[in-house]
């Protein structure tokens, strides 16, 4: 039986997002083929819990983000070698710039390179250069890349000249689950007739303009994140925390909970302008959802071009004033999103081609 490593993430056990539901399914599915160890963050980890789904918790003293990602990264790396692990599966790139010095350790090298990490907002200058340095080191050294998004794999091709394989995520994790009178009550909604986002709370995500678009909507907008996580959390919500149409909700983390509050939204916002295949995008469209997603390929691959699209305030104003107007069908787009998504995003086959790479 293999020793597969998986380091880079937050660790179990999982919350929600993307790399959370993949360990999830990795460490159940194929906990008979392999025997998993997961890097997991002392502040994600449960006091007392050394297993999750049979996988062995390697309990990390640094955050899984920010930039105790490296170090976090690194230390991840160096232990999994030393303990003579058959395979590395590296979640994002943050620590690849180490990757030469792991490389003639390792058996092999599995990397998931994420969507562009480099590229994101929060980052400033040298925080930029560093992960672009530290990608090229990632995707030179890992005998297989892992691309999660078709603009992904052509981009590593282009720049890199080597081919990465294709893995999205799954989306059918997510169940439907009725609204109940108490939290149509608590939140002050009404079952198909407000707007959903879950995401973290980032420049990239076009929180802004998808708030000050909705004060000029009169139709709730429920939106769930990580808040107190940033100043720019902080500063939007205290910004438009008194508008009568917009909740703010801090994080969600049972499962069946945001599964309620998103499957019963009228439509599903996804402001993401950075990634590839993102998650809470592809679970909206398991759920059959209308999704109105912000205009970039990434977005536009994952969709197959079928969904609604708006590159700003404006174009999203005018989306919701048809919609609300009954001039959009959303069952028929919704419907379309949920064929993509059975068809693109199902658990059981991206666990298998995962477990293909690793054998």
């Amino acid at each position: 039986m293999k020793n597969v490593s998986i380091i880079g993430t937050n660790g179990l056990p999982g919350r929600y997002g993307g790399w959370d539901q993949l360990m999830n399914h990795l460490t159940v599915g194929l906990k008979s083929e392999f025997k998993f160890t997961v890097y997991t963050s002392i502040y994600n980890a449960v006091e007392g819990l050394t297993h999750v789904n049979d996988a062995e918790l390697r309990i990390v003293n640094l955050k899984a983000n920010g930039v105790q990602s490296i170090p976090y990264d690194a230390y991840s790396m160096l232990d999994s070698v030393l303990k003579k692990h058959d395979v590395l599966l590296i979640m994002g790139i943050s620590g690849c710039i180490f990757l030469p010095f792991i490389k003639p350790f390792a058996q092999k090298i599995v990397l998931n390179i994420d969507g562009a990490e480099w590229k994101r907002g929060k980052w400033g200058y040298f925080a930029k250069w560093f992960l672009k340095q530290s990608e090229r080191f990632g995707v030179r050294f890992a005998d297989v890349v892992i691309a999660d998004n078709k603009i992904i794999q052509d981009y590593v091709w282009n720049e890199y000249n080597k081919q990465a394989e294709l893995i999205a995520y799954g989306g059918d994790n997510v169940r439907f689950v009725s609204l109940s009178r108490e939290n149509e009550k608590k939140y002050r909604i009404l079952s198909k007739s407000y707007a959903f986002k879950v995401c973290r709370i980032e420049p990239e995500n076009n929180l802004d303009m998808i708030l000050e678009a909705f004060v000029d909507i009169e139709y709730p907008l429920v939106i769930v994140g990580n808040w107190n996580n940033s100043q720019y959390g902080i500063e939007l919500r205290k910004k438009f925390i008194g508008y009568e149409n917009i909740r703010l909700l801090d994080p969600i983390y049972e499962q069946e909970l945001i599964d309620e509050l998103r499957g019963n939204c009228g439509v599903y916002i996804h402001g993401h302008s950075v990634g590839g295949t993102n998650p809470s995008l592809v679970e909206a469209m398991s759920l059959a959802l209308c999704c109105i997603v912000f205009d970039v390929n990434y977005n536009r691959e994952t969709t197959e071009n079928s969904s609604l699209y708006f590159t700003n305030k404006q174009d999203l104003v005018g989306l919701m004033s048809k919609i609300l107007k009954n001039e959009i069908n959303t069952s028929s787009i919704a419907e379309k999103l949920k064929e993509i998504a059975m068809r693109r995003y199902r658990w059981s086959v991206i666990t298998e081609q995962y477990a293909q790479l690793l054998r």
